[in-house]
């Protein structure tokens, strides 16, 4: 078995992978005014965030290519690929997933995969990772896919955002739920559930409380095991600093990493939102 893998620009990828041979990555576009941008080629974190500071209109995403999955599923063949394992954002917070099933019965001549991650940013990355690791060490196809399974099931993630307007153009809350939050100072902690769709899990007063109880929360949902725990923010790393410290005296430091989101999913959150990212370690 030759296994390639592919994913998109929202994993949050440790740096050992930048050149592995076998992981290839789709571009999701970032729209500012009419212009397209790719993350990481003509536009930086940096250059993102003030661009959309200075717009008067919120950036728009669209979808990673389904025509460029489509050519590189073409080539593979011809580069000794018997297997492809696609692991994309969820299918809960993007339409790709269920756009691109088709392409594993016009690509028959290889054996795919395309498992619904349900989850986005550096636990997605962690999905990859692993999976590379697991081929890496001879796990068959099948034994790959189950073992993923377990960790996709295990997997989500909690957010705190900052600005309650952009959940509202993003179709997660009613306009005047934003208008009521934002003179409440209420703080609306969501998940990724059981489908991969972010839903509101409770709302708090305060970011202070906030952050206390996605502390409380995260001691909750990883008490059943060994898990990976990301700390992910979109321009808060004061936040995430706090978040960090209150974790590692909770004696979560050995499994414990800050990331940042990247600016396809900062479009839909904001800047100041912090979150954290569970995964177990299988």
């Amino acid at each position: 078995m030759k296994l390639a893998v592919i994913t998109d620009s929202t994993a949050v990828l440790p740096q050992s992978l930048a050149t592995h041979e076998d992981l290839y990555v789709l571009d999701i576009p970032i729209m500012i005014e009419g212009q397209s941008y790719i993350e990481g080629k003509n536009l930086t974190l940096d250059d993102f965030y003030q661009k959309m500071a200075d717009s008067d209109e919120l950036p728009k995403t669209s979808q990673p290519s389904l025509a460029e999955l489509d050519d590189l599923l073409s080539v593979l063949p011809s580069q000794g690929y018997t297997h492809v394992i696609g692991l994309f954002l969820s299918s809960g917070i993007s339409g790709f997933w269920q756009n691109i099933q088709f392409l594993i019965d016009e690509h028959s001549e290889m054996t795919i995969a395309f498992p619904d991650s349900k989850i986005t940013s550096a636990p997605l990355g962690s999905m990859v990772e692993n999976t590379l690791a697991w081929a890496a060490k001879g796990d068959d196809f099948t034994t790959i896919l189950d073992k993923l399974a377990v960790q996709i099931d295990k997997t989500s993630a909690f957010i705190m955002v900052d600005d309650l307007n952009h959940l509202v153009k993003g179709g997660r809350l009613s306009n005047g739920s934003a208008i009521l939050g934002n003179l409440l100072s209420i703080k609306p902690i969501l998940y990724f559930d059981k489908t991969g769709t972010i839903v509101v899990y409770e709302k708090v007063r305060t970011e202070k409380k906030a952050i206390k109880r996605l502390v409380e929360v995260l001691e909750e949902v990883t008490k059943d095991g060994n898990y990976k725990i990301f700390i992910i923010h979109s321009r808060a790393e004061e936040k995430a600093q706090q978040f960090y410290q209150l974790l590692a005296e909770g004696g979560h430091d050995k499994n414990l990493e800050i990331v940042t989101f990247d600016g396809v999913i900062a479009t839909h959150l904001g800047a100041g939102a912090v979150a954290f990212g569970f995964t177990p370690i299988l």
